[in-house]
């Protein structure tokens, strides 16, 4: 990390001119701003990136211009945060649901979303969240918030054997997001967290039997080339900060234009969603042509599991005492915005941490 830190200006600087062909502005820019994703250009993420990108620099009238990074060329899965608060990159695809550290609560209330219904409900419901609780402000410190990301709902790709019922899940070594590892292991499945740009070859060498993915990624991963079996259980996830400027970037820029981030976020958000949702239909036609077999879960089995997935929710919100944090107030906001279905009446997009 710290060797990443130090060379960062110099990888800036060497790739000022290969940056520059093709991507700079015909125009002189006021200010260029970096952007790294550890994704590359082509993935769904990357296209609602670009997007937003080319949205803010019209809507500046060519003050603003970015120069963006692909495929983890300047950052990182698991210190992503860390990184843009260094200064590695300007703004960044943040992913505190991978961080080592310094974003437990984050990480965790991922998985306090059970019953949600789509993807404009899980940012809502972080949205209510991140304005009560000011851990959520706490873990982002030195970062402002430039787009919140929801997500399809994940079901569960393998490579060999697929999953009928929940008993089918014993034995299996899956990669998984974090919120999920102690369901599965009471499932008796092996569960493992690793960044999802680590999983195709992880699938191809059989090192993991499958993952726990939306299906989108059929397509955008290509992980119909080494799994052939998705299973359409539905895992409640939640939403999350993903997207971000360091306050020291920020702060270099006029108000007006400091103004004009803080209020794009919603097309930000908008293009994210636009593009999850194309990419799973594309992720679910492209896999049934090359192969992959789709199978629901029977609807008891998913009444069971959901039974389960609360339940370890639960405990997770009460485990995070043992660091210093209360998640059960977080734990309960979250269900009672879900089943009363009052989320939207929370805080505008821009009054967010």
């Amino acid at each position: 990390m710290r060797l990443k830190l130090l060379l960062a200006p110099a990888v800036l600087a060497l790739a000022l001119p290969l940056a520059s062909c093709g991507e700079a502005p015909t125009t002189r820019a006021e200010h260029t701003l970096t952007y790294a994703s550890p994704y590359p250009p082509s993935h769904p993420f990357s296209r609602a990136d670009q997007e937003w990108m080319d949205k803010v620099a019209r809507d500046s009238g060519g003050r603003i211009a970015f120069r963006p990074y692909w495929s983890g060329a300047l950052l990182s899965n698991d210190m992503s945060m860390e990184e843009i608060r260094h200064g590695v990159a300007d703004i960044g695809l943040i992913t505190p649901i991978y961080a080592k550290g310094g974003a437990h609560l984050l990480r965790v209330q991922s998985g306090f979303y059970g019953g949600v219904r789509d993807i404009g409900e899980q940012i809502a419901v972080y949205d209510c969240l991140a304005g009560r609780f000011p851990g959520f402000g706490k873990e982002l410190e030195g970062l402002r918030v430039l787009a919140v990301q929801g997500g399809n709902f994940p079901g569960v790709l393998t490579r060999t054997r697929p999953i009928r019922h929940l008993e089918d899940f014993r034995g299996l070594r899956l990669r998984a997001q974090s919120d999920a590892v102690d369901v599965l292991k009471e499932l008796g499945a092996d569960p493992v967290n690793m960044p999802m740009s680590e999983v195709y070859s992880a699938l191809a060498k059989g090192v993991i039997d499958g993952v726990v993915a939306p299906a989108d990624t059929i397509k955008s991963l290509h992980f119909s080339e080494v799994a052939k079996h998705f299973t359409t259980i539905r895992f409640s996830r939640g939403a999350y900060p993903a997207r971000a400027i360091s306050d020291r970037a920020f702060a270099r820029l006029p108000q007006d234009l400091q103004s004009l981030l803080v209020h794009s976020r919603k097309d930000w958000e908008a293009a994210l969603n636009r593009e999850l949702l194309k990419a799973e239909a594309d992720g679910i036609a492209f896999g049934k042509s090359d192969g992959v077999d789709f199978s629901p879960l029977p609807a008891a089995e998913q009444a069971r599991f959901d039974r389960l997935y609360n339940a370890d929710a639960l405990g997770q919100a009460q485990r995070l005492s043992e660091l210093g944090i209360d998640g059960l107030p977080v734990f309960r906001a979250a269900q009672h915005l879900i089943t009363t279905g009052s989320a939207q009446n929370c805080a505008p997009t821009e009054n967010r941490p």
